[in-house]
């Protein structure tokens, strides 16, 4: 991190760092899972939902970095972006994935796949505002 970074970091409470921190492992997971898939299956790695769904699951792997960074650099940007990718992210989920959760509810609490997506995407919803007003409180950090 730059001292700009570790600055910022250094004035915000330590609950704020807490949740800052989850996110951003979130997001970056979330950015190699879709890379992985991109990686073994190519282009056609969601090819199984329906087109916008497609483009939209392959663009979370620019997407997620680009809330990762903002968060990184504690910008309330970052935690309201967050807020709207993952919000997308798990309605599209359920969407794409309604059928076969609709025929079999038990495949729901397994540990890859629906539930991670799920807790992930209400915890970045519910825990959005105090980190995004207290990023905007913190104090200004000087630069140089």
């Amino acid at each position: 991190m730059t001292d700009c970074i570790r600055r910022r970091w250094r004035t915000l409470p330590p609950w704020t760092r807490v949740l800052l921190v989850v996110a951003i492992g979130g997001f970056l997971e979330g950015t190699g899972a879709h890379a992985l898939d991109l990686a073994r299956h190519g282009l056609g790695a969601y090819s199984s939902f329906a087109p916008p769904l497609q483009v939209f699951f392959s663009a979370l792997v620019v997407l997620d970095p680009l809330v990762a960074v903002p968060l990184l650099y504690a910008r309330p940007a970052g935690v309201l972006l967050g807020a709207v990718v993952m919000t997308a992210d798990t309605l599209g989920n359920w969407y794409a994935n309604w059928s076969w959760l609709h025929a079999d509810w038990t495949r729901l609490p397994h540990p890859v796949g629906m539930l991670p997506i799920t807790l992930f995407g209400l915890f970045v919803l519910v825990s959005a505002l105090p980190p995004a007003r207290a990023l905007t409180t913190s104090r200004p950090v000087p630069v140089g």
